[in-house]
């Protein structure tokens, strides 16, 4: 049977998404399912009311932005992988924070030890998403003169799609890196 009232719908539309955290489907996710599907109109002022009446009735549970249906089975996320870090040298000054432009010294391995990629100067905005999670996670709390070995898990890396022809999929990686400066 169809759902009837924008509240239904809205019910309808969390079920139908996979949520990405405990906390269950993000609005905006909602919203843009509830305008594909059923045509609802993103600008109108019902839908926030019905969110509202939605949580105010007990039927869905707010979390931040994100909401749930009261009673469903709450989604066991998985931890996220995480770079393990070797601190070979520590640095000095301010450490290195997302949005800030850092210039790198690496030399890329595979674990067999095969050198897949090396850069005397590399530059790019940490927490950005120009480079690999790995690199994001691994040179954040960096300081300049610092050198860290990074272990850099596949998911955080290039992932089931790999970087051919250097690095085939799921491959695991190991980065030695200098942080040579930090704007």
């Amino acid at each position: 049977m169809a759902p009837k009232t924008l509240l239904d719908k809205i019910v309808y539309a969390i079920r139908q998404q996979p949520a990405a955290s405990a906390n269950g489907v993000s609005r905006a996710a909602i919203v843009k399912y509830l305008t594909a599907e059923f045509g609802v109109d993103k600008t109108k002022a019902a839908s926030k009311k019905a969110f509202k009446d939605g949580v105010s009735k007990g039927i869905l549970i707010q979390t931040g932005q994100s909401f749930r249906v009261k009673g469903d089975k709450v989604p066991e996320v998985v931890d996220e992988p995480k770079v393990k870090i070797e601190e070979l040298k520590e640095g000095k000054g301010p450490a290195a924070e997302s949005g800030d432009t850092v210039t790198v010294k690496y030399e890329g391995k595979l674990t067999d030890g095969t050198v897949f990629d090396s850069a005397k100067s590399f530059e790019f905005t940490l927490g950005a998403g120009e480079v690999i999670k790995g690199w994001d996670q691994g040179i954040a709390g960096m300081k300049v003169g610092g050198k860290r070995k990074l272990f850099v898990p596949s998911k955080l890396g290039y992932g089931k799609r790999g970087a051919a022809p250097e690095i085939p999929p799921n491959a695991d990686l190991q980065f030695e890196v200098k942080l040579k400066s930090i704007e």
